[in-house]
């Protein structure tokens, strides 16, 4: 379901060379107002990485706790209460969340393909390397085969009490958060595509990789959560958790886990870098102001805008948006996971169908320029009628799930 509209948001980018909030004005029929929409881009932005700074503040701050053998040695036990400590100093987090953001906004001010270019690729080798070997580790851990049975063996009585509709808009939601899509994100990098290769074969690839990416980590947290007694269903900070177990139980592991952090806070910054030059590309193209002039404004009005998120776990604990026991990051992600992503996913999906939109054949005529796959015609029906009612009950079933359901 995911993939067709990624391809969508592509080939929205690379037939208009904008950014979303001047592309939907550039391929728009005459008289429509599709355009008004682009405010999506800079809002949905801003509120994922409200909280995603702060989330790969994390990440560099474990390169710095690892490589200084903070972690080395602790027990199971304390490697939890480590985590914990870590949200509760608010200058470790606001440290973590400005580094995330100046390093964010410093590779934007470079220019994309030398800065994200250059930055990404040696750092996503060297990280897939990094999981290989850390999931053949994992699998060799005690009680690692629980571990694996709960991740890949489906609970069909969890199932039945969860829901089918609940589970389908978790996939949903995590679908859309994971491939950063409904935002303008791909719009962005579609509109530096030469037009020598089909988009269909580009964006495949992109699911295949995050896939693979996806059921390896399973593959190594999961085992990991067994094998050391950590409560899997532990959330967000579960990886800072369960990973330097592994590293503490491996020859050299204070090498290894320095060298996975570091890889895995570049995986984690190649997303802040492309949300933020979705953010100075829209300024540009719908403002037109200057990009160095873009880049000062938006990362300021970042870093003051992640504050709450980085302090949501110690100075403004008190604030639980969701109820008892949530966080200021659990509000900022349901309001990007269940509303902007999907919505915005709903808009591209009828931008490309619809006639009053930029319509199909306009579309097919971009998504099959170059070589490559083409796109499957007779996904017409599905896409125009039924995939857009499906995200809209799913979009329905969350809320229904997440204040209504007992």
């Amino acid at each position: 379901a995911i993939l067709p509209i990624m391809i969508m948001e592509f080939a929205v980018g690379r037939a208009s060379r904008r950014n979303m909030g001047l592309a939907l004005r550039v391929l728009e029929p005459e008289g429509t107002g599709w355009h008004r929409f682009g405010w999506l881009a800079l809002a949905g932005s801003y509120l994922l990485m409200m909280f995603y700074t702060t989330v790969t503040g994390w990440m560099l701050s474990y390169c710095w706790f690892m490589a200084s053998g903070a972690l080395s040695g602790l027990t199971p036990e304390a490697v939890g209460a480590f985590f914990k400590t870590a949200l509760a100093h608010a200058d470790v987090q606001v440290v973590g969340m400005s580094l995330s953001v100046a390093l964010g906004f410093g590779v934007c001010a470079m220019g994309v393909q030398k800065g994200v270019e250059r930055v990404v690729k040696l750092m996503m080798v060297g990280l897939l390397l990094i999981l290989l070997l850390l999931v053949i580790r994992a699998l060799l851990l005690p009680g690692a085969g629980a571990g694996v049975r709960f991740y890949l063996v489906p609970d069909w009585g969890k199932f039945s009490d969860v829901g089918l509709f609940s589970v389908c808009n978790a996939a949903m939601n995590q679908a859309f958060f994971a491939l950063s899509v409904g935002i303008g994100a791909m719009t962005i990098f579609g509109s530096y595509q030469p037009k020598n290769r089909s988009l269909t074969g580009e964006a495949l690839w992109i699911l295949v990789l995050d896939t693979f990416v996806g059921i390896m980590a399973g593959l190594i947290i999961f085992p990991a959560c067994f094998a050391f007694g950590v409560e899997p269903g532990a959330g967000p900070g579960l990886v800072f958790v369960t990973l330097p177990n592994i590293f503490n139980s491996m020859s050299g592991g204070r090498l290894w886990g320095t060298l996975f952090f570091i890889f895995l806070a570049f995986a984690s910054l190649s997303t802040v870098i492309a949300v933020f030059e979705n953010i100075i590309s829209y300024s540009a193209d719908v403002w037109g102001m200057p990009r160095r002039r873009a880049t000062a404004l938006h990362a300021g009005a970042m870093w003051l805008l992640s504050l709450p998120c980085a302090l949501g776990f110690n100075l403004l604990s008190f604030v639980q948006p969701l109820g008892a026991g949530s966080s200021i990051l659990d509000f900022e992600d349901f309001l990007i996971s269940n509303n902007i992503l999907p919505l915005g996913g709903l808009l591209f999906l009828l931008f490309c169908c619809l006639r009053r939109g930029w319509g199909w054949d306009n579309f097919l005529a971009e998504v099959d320029q170059g070589v490559g796959l083409r796109f499957p015609r007779w996904l017409r029906g599905y896409l125009t009628w039924v995939l857009p009612c499906l995200i809209l009950l799913l979009f329905v079933a969350g809320y229904v799930d997440k204040f209504w359901k007992n």
